[in-house]
């Protein structure tokens, strides 16, 4: 079965990418944390926005 691109790309745009300053930039301001925060939520939880999210909220 082929991969769809489209799904592909939606894939990426979900996933926090933290090897990249602007990406970390974006998503902390996006998420409305440090940049501190979101690596190490990025550490315990993976690259997946809505995890790092879940995470970050549970320890608000």
């Amino acid at each position: 079965m082929k991969e769809d691109p489209n799904r592909a790309a939606l894939d990426s745009r979900q996933l926090i990418a933290v090897d990249q300053v602007n990406s970390v930039s974006s998503w902390s301001r996006s998420i409305g944390c440090t940049p501190e925060q979101l690596r190490l939520a990025v550490k315990e939880v993976g690259r997946s926005a809505d995890a790092v999210r879940r995470y970050l909220k549970a320890r608000r």
